[in-house]
């Protein structure tokens, strides 16, 4: 018997994320997902008049896959998963890898390669059909958050299932303020950052993307950023665990990367030159995000947070950047984390997680529940 839970999920994701209609073509990739939710989401495709396409996947599987790669079966899978997403209007990804370090002991470059290889994928997929992605609840997860799996499916089902109409109505100020501004200060502990967001817009998130959501994105112009910046949030990539990140910039590029792993996190940087340069920064506003659990779906959605991302950028706010990485780093400002402040053209706009203008504090965490 199914979880009631599953039909009103599968709902959000079929109709208010992804909008589906009668003629449209989904994509259902599921990944260590249960059957009985994959069904849901099947049916509620099938309820909108959509085409449902599946494919389910085990992350064990995955990981044998990657730990045997060569250029030539990269681009095998990207030329069949890119011919099978043109056909396609919509993509709904459910993620529910058990292990966040399953691909820890799979080779850099092995990962770096497929990675770049299988880049035009995302970058279609992204840019040109309806999309959100979604991690699915395990005890994993929940021991990442530090709660017990039934309060953490709770919290889980809780969040993915808000007001994400009230949210998107919430943050419009948000969006104008930033697509108008030039310049950014970002200050906080171990962090004085100034970079231009000139010219580059700014889009919302609000369920339309990644369920969880909550945030509002612009990128800096490539060469402007200068300054440190301190994360104080843990952080896995490429299957390695991060903390005490601390990134130096000159003229727009990494000049000096510090962390836990300090080798490792040079060797991502190193990946292309692109990796050095950033491709995001956005401001995150989840009210029921309040602690960061290694899990970016989630951790870059904390309410009173940024995040500041090495890499790719999106083509809706594109300062021409290009590389393999997309690295969502996350600094939270409230508080407990040791505050901090962001401005927007010599104007507090958000100081210690808060946001401080009268048109912005509806996306304040009391306000936005």
């Amino acid at each position: 018997m199914s979880d009631p839970r599953y039909k009103k999920l599968a709902e959000v994701l079929t109709g208010y994320s992804t909008e589906l209609k009668k003629g449209d073509t989904v994509l259902l990739d599921t990944t260590d997902t249960p059957d009985a939710f994959t069904i849901e989401l099947v049916r509620a495709a099938r309820n909108r008049g959509a085409t449902p396409l599946v494919e389910t996947r085990q992350s064990r599987v995955v990981r044998e896959m990657l730990m045997g790669t060569d250029e030539a079966h990269a681009k095998t899978v990207r030329d069949v998963e890119l011919s099978r997403m043109k056909k396609c209007d919509a993509y709904v990804a459910v993620r529910g890898a058990k292990n966040s370090t399953e691909n820890s002991d799979i080779l850099s470059e092995n990962l770096s390669m497929y990675s770049r290889t299988l880049r035009p994928l995302l970058n279609y997929r992204v840019n040109k059909t309806r999309w959100v992605v979604i991690r699915w609840p395990n005890g994993a997860m929940a021991q990442g958050a530090g709660m017990s799996t039934e309060a953490f499916e709770d919290f889980f089902f809780r969040v993915c299932t808000m007001d994400y109409a009230k949210m998107a109505k919430a943050q419009k100020p948000l969006i104008k303020r930033m697509a108008k501004a030039d310049k950014v200060h970002l200050k906080g502990p171990g962090t004085d950052l100034t970079f231009s967001i000139k010219g580059l817009g700014a889009v919302g998130c609000a369920g339309d993307r990644n369920i969880p959501d909550g945030e509002v994105f612009s990128c800096p112009v490539k060469k402007s950023v200068n300054g440190v910046i301190q994360y104080n949030t843990p952080s896995i990539y490429a299957g390695t665990r991060f903390e005490n990140m601390r990134l130096e910039f000159k003229n727009g590029k990494i000049v000096d990367a510090t962390a836990s792993d300090t080798k490792r996190i040079n060797e991502i940087f190193d990946t292309a030159p692109g990796a050095r340069y950033v491709g995001e920064f956005s401001l995150g506003f989840n009210p029921h995000i309040k602690e960061p659990m290694c899990d970016i779906l989630f951790d870059e959605k904390i309410a009173g947070s940024l995040h500041f991302t090495p890499g790719q950028a999106y083509e809706e706010c594109d300062n021409g950047n290009r590389s393999a990485v997309h690295w969502d780093m996350v600094l939270i400002q409230r508080p407990e984390y040791g505050g901090g402040e962001v401005w927007f053209d010599d104007e507090l706009i958000r100081k210690n997680g808060m946001f401080v203008p009268n048109d912005l504090k509806p996306l304040n965490p009391n306000n936005l529940k």
